[in-house]
């Protein structure tokens, strides 16, 4: 089964929360872990969240030519998706999720054609955007200010991403994903 499901979104759109309910739902599917230079947040693990490294490891990794695709989103902040992650699940016969940037899901649905879903989560606005950003408690007025710059940016995304579904309801949200996601799976 190699295929690949793809979750890009602006920051605080809860794409993170429909990758974990897909994982709940679909026993096929393991979690590809990315590699990034910036820090945990709350209760993130290192292997498990995310693979926490410096940025001289991460160019490092590049000029070994070890990722499908990465990007600086912000100065030194890298994130990428290692080859060996979805190799390894693709040897336990599973098919890969992926929660990455919007700049990443574009890459791998190029790199991945058509062996992929790419689904664009979408906040119901910008201002909703912001008081979940605020309400998660973890950056400061800074970083949730340039999140919502980003967002603007990452909105004129969407329609390089097969399907773009709007979380103004989670639980519909929800029930959206899971008839997408068995629907591809059983293709």
């Amino acid at each position: 089964m190699n295929k690949v499901i793809i979750f890009s979104a602006p920051s605080g759109s809860g794409k993170t929360t429909l990758v974990k309910h897909c994982l709940q739902t679909f026993p096929q599917l393991a979690f590809s872990v990315s590699c990034t230079t910036r820090k945990s947040r709350g209760t993130e693990e290192d292997g498990i969240d995310y693979h926490f490294i410096s940025p001289a490891e991460f160019r490092e990794k590049i000029a070994e030519d070890a990722f499908v695709e990465f990007e600086e989103v912000y100065a030194d902040k890298y994130y990428g998706t290692l080859k060996s992650e979805v190799e390894r699940i693709w040897a336990q016969g599973k098919a890969v999720i992926f929660d990455v940037d919007v700049k990443g899901g574009v890459s791998l649905k190029r790199y991945f054609a058509d062996k992929a879903l790419s689904i664009f989560i979408m906040p119901p606005s910008i201002e909703e955007l912001e008081k979940r950003l605020i309400s998660r408690g973890t950056d400061d007025a800074a970083t949730i200010r340039t999140r919502i710059d980003k967002a603007h940016e990452e909105l004129a995304f969407k329609d390089r991403f097969d399907i773009a579904i709007v979380n103004d309801d989670l639980d519909k949200a929800k029930e959206q994903i899971v008839e997408i996601v068995e629907n591809f799976l059983r293709s």
